[in-house]
């Protein structure tokens, strides 16, 4: 089988900025209960992730294009670029920001806590 990615725009994400596209590759239902999205998520030129907690969940990403200014759980500020993982622990919070001319590309990933 082979599945199309699903684009999904929005603006101001989280309370951010701007404009993010979100390229779903699997669906929540297709995760088996084990997350919430697996996606490429391109932050446009001067847009962000508003600050945002994670509470039954964990979200690595890994970012893949362009810089961006990760802010993390303890408000400390973090440039990123490809190669970097951002891992967002249960129960933190972080934001994500490109203040930069050129789109930012991710890839993220929402995976609930085990028990």
């Amino acid at each position: 089988m082979v599945k199309r990615e699903r684009i999904h725009t929005v603006e101001g994400l989280r309370g951010g900025k701007g404009t993010v596209e979100i390229h779903h590759f699997l669906e929540k239902e297709e995760l088996l209960g084990h997350g919430k999205m697996f996606a490429r998520v391109v932050l446009k030129p001067h847009s962000s992730i508003g600050w945002h907690q994670h509470t039954e969940d964990t979200e690595p990403y890994a970012i893949l294009k362009g810089e961006g200014l990760f802010i993390d759980n303890d408000g400390s500020k973090t440039v990123v670029r490809p190669g970097d993982v951002c891992i967002i622990n249960v129960g933190e919070w972080h934001s994500i920001e490109n203040n930069t001319d050129e789109d930012m590309e991710m890839m993220a990933i929402v995976l609930n806590k085990q028990d």
